[in-house]
């Protein structure tokens, strides 16, 4: 065997790797999906109609056609017009609209909390104080109820105004989105900053290197097969964020209040209150799979990723 001939097969291995274990994802991904559907039917067959109660508590929802709709019945209603009015649009057009403003706004919080957890875990790594008095702040600030905290911010950013720009309201939506996003980005770029062997340290020690060469060189590279998870959950963080205050903030142009609203029609069309919810899903396996990119620009750091 020539060298050259070795050297293909060496490129070809690891591109082949990489593509079963795509095609593998897939594959599961689907057959999770055809298994939550048959699961939903088979309980749906089997159950009893006013669902399983223990101790007066009803565990398991009921199986009547107004509570677990037919899996089939809700994938055709996306095909159906939103409304009887003439000409109103597609059910899944209407959905996807709203999943696509949710997104913009998700995207938006999802940056402005990751450029803020990546300051913050930089600077409690380059700071021992620093790390002693904002680590307990950032765990204690996701205890608090976004529920309570939504409308707060709302009215806070209604008083803003400069030089006639108005604080829209959705920017309130981005705001509470970040406030999620942040905070598993700010531990993973932490832990990650810190997770240099002490050899590497060292060796950077005796080439005289400053703390800046080794944060560029060791420290950040380091970081990356911790960083890429927490920003997949700061996604996910900023997805559920920003649905949740659209719900509190009464923003109307988004999929959370699509979630409401097509709730409150489900007695009449239990089917159209499912199609939100895949919007959502939709929504949040969009975040992550854009994230996704970022790990295939970084994949040479990637070595031992933290899982």
């Amino acid at each position: 065997m020539t060298a050259e001939t070795a050297q293909v097969l060496r490129t070809r291995r690891p591109r082949a790797r990489t593509t079963s274990a795509r095609v593998r994802a897939v594959v599961l991904g689907l057959l999770g999906v055809i298994s939550v559907a048959a699961i939903w039917e088979l309980y749906k067959a089997l159950g009893p109609a006013d669902g399983v109660v223990v101790a007066g508590t009803r565990i398991l929802p009921r199986t009547t056609d107004l509570a677990m709709p037919h899996t089939w019945e809700m994938v055709a209603r996306l095909l159906e017009p939103t409304t009887s009015q003439a000409g109103a649009a597609p059910l899944w057009q209407t959905v996807a609209g709203a999943a696509v403003i949710s997104l913009g706004i998700a995207a938006v919080g999802w940056f402005v909390g990751t450029v803020v957890g990546l300051g913050l875990g930089l600077l409690m790594q380059l700071l021992r104080p620093a790390e002693q008095g904002l680590l307990p702040w950032i765990v204690l600030s996701q205890t608090v109820p976004l529920i309570a905290f939504a409308p707060v911010v709302r009215s806070w950013g209604s008083r803003i105004e400069i030089l006639g720009w108005q604080w829209p309201q959705w920017l309130s939506v981005a705001v509470i989105a970040s406030y999620l996003a942040f905070f598993p980005v700010a531990i993973g770029m932490l832990k990650g900053l810190q997770s240099p062997q002490r050899t590497h340290l060292e060796l950077m020690h005796t080439y005289a290197a400053g703390r800046w060469a080794t944060l560029r060189t060791v420290r950040l590279p380091a970081a990356v097969p911790y960083l890429l998870p927490a920003l997949r959950l700061g996604a996910a963080s900023a997805v559920v964020g920003t649905v949740v205050a659209e719900v509190s903030t009464g923003y109307l142009d988004g999929i959370g209040r699509q979630l409401v609203s097509f709730a409150g029609q489900a007695s009449g069309d239990p089917a159209k209150a499912w199609a939100p919810i895949f919007g959502a899903i939709a929504l949040g396996l969009i975040a992550a799979g854009l994230v996704g990119l970022i790990g295939l620009m970084l994949r040479t750091y990637r070595r031992g990723e933290a899982q």
